[in-house]
């Protein structure tokens, strides 16, 4: 999107213009000279076509210096994040906001720092050599202009410069903060649901069926804006383990999500929980869960309901026939998983909270989060 075109975020539909440190940051955003192997960008991992999401069915991509060393999680979607707030505990001390899936960042510009210089991703190693490589791109000259010419010379400050521009980016481009889903639509009275979508509503909202609501609201706020569907905080939901990954191929790897953080380690009753992500554009992804264990919708919503009814569909077996169940988080955590709201908690044998019908309603309603829906 180029400087002048129209772009901005809001609920009611009303765009603006880039501002000229936003244009800056979407050329940033799609440069793949900032990274070490010149060939990967933040929108390679990031992609417009799957709402800022992983670009591909990929459990994880790939990075590297040459392109060649695979990632830890999926890569998590950018959009509908410019309302998120810093990584903290609330009054009832829940983990809520932060970015990445275990909120390590609490900004949008802090988050932009993590791939610049993870050795899994763009493999820069120190912010002089992404410095450096702002001086190679063709947009050096803006930066220059726009932050003073001396800006490069000094690397602490081009570098959070840098990512100042792409938090800009983030905030005021429209693909961002689009709320243009026929969601939105029938928000504001213009379009309606079918009877599929109707169903797949009320089964979201449902307590005891979906109860998808829950972590991802589906009402306007008390101030009237649209819904994230999401609430910013975290769940552990016992995500099968993903061979796909190749640090799991090591039995002793586990990837641990909150208290993985060294500040959190004390925090052992938070192993194994990873963020709440927004289920605006769910449709368009390839990927599900923070390991990308699942490629469809429907695998993933099948797992929510059948986790505790038909555990054997999602989990290995034991030598004795048993099932291995929250098969990626270590014995002495898989307390820590979530049994107790719906669609959890019912035994092996029982009729899971959404039959197959249900979960295609469910689908169907999902579909309508989807940006850049047009009545025709």
């Amino acid at each position: 999107m180029a400087v002048g075109v129209l772009a901005g975020c809001s609920g009611d539909g009303t765009q603006s213009t880039l501002s000229p440190e936003a244009a800056l940051g979407e050329r940033a955003f799609h440069e793949p000279l900032l990274s070490a192997s010149g060939q990967q960008s933040c929108a390679s991992c990031h992609a417009s076509a799957s709402g800022h999401s992983a670009p591909n069915a990929l459990a994880a991509q790939l990075g590297g210096q040459h392109l060649d060393v695979q990632g830890l999680r999926t890569s998590p979607a950018l959009r509908y994040l410019a309302k998120n707030t810093p990584f903290h505990f609330d009054e009832e001390d829940t983990p809520t906001g932060g970015f990445f899936w275990d909120g390590r960042a609490n900004t949008l510009a802090e988050q932009a720092a993590g791939p610049l210089l993870n050795p899994r991703e763009m493999a820069n190693p120190d912010k002089a050599s992404v410095v450096a490589k702002i001086g190679q791109t063709a947009w050096a000259s803006n930066f220059k202009a726009l932050y003073g010419a001396e800006v490069l010379q000094n690397t602490d400050v081009a570098f959070d410069k840098l990512l100042q521009a792409l938090e800009r980016y983030q905030r005021e481009d429209s693909e961002f903060n689009a709320y243009t889903s026929k969601y939105d639509a029938v928000l504001r009275g213009q379009a309606t649901l079918t009877a599929p979508e109707a169903r797949g509503l009320a089964l979201f909202n449902d307590e005891n069926k979906g109860n998808c609501a829950a972590c991802h609201p589906s009402g306007k706020s008390a101030d009237g804006s649209h819904p994230l569907f999401t609430d910013f905080t975290y769940d552990n939901l016992g995500v099968p383990r993903n061979r796909n990954i190749t640090a799991n191929n090591d039995p002793s790897y586990f990837d641990l999500g909150l208290c993985a953080r060294p500040e959190l380690a004390a925090r052992q009753d938070l192993c194994g929980a990873f963020k709440v992500p927004s289920l605006r554009n769910v449709a368009l992804r390839q990927t599900f869960f923070h390991n990308g264990k699942f490629n469809t919708l429907k695998d993933a919503l099948n797992f929510y309901v059948q986790r505790d009814t038909n555990p054997e569909k999602w989990y290995p077996l034991n030598a004795d026939g048993s099932v291995q169940k929250f098969d990626d988080i270590p014995v002495q955590w898989q307390a820590n998983v979530n049994t107790a709201e719906a669609p959890y908690g019912r035994q092996p044998g029982q009729a899971p909270a959404l039959n197959d019908a249900e979960i295609d309603d469910l689908i169907a309603f999902l579909k309508t989060l989807s940006d850049g829906w047009k009545n025709h």
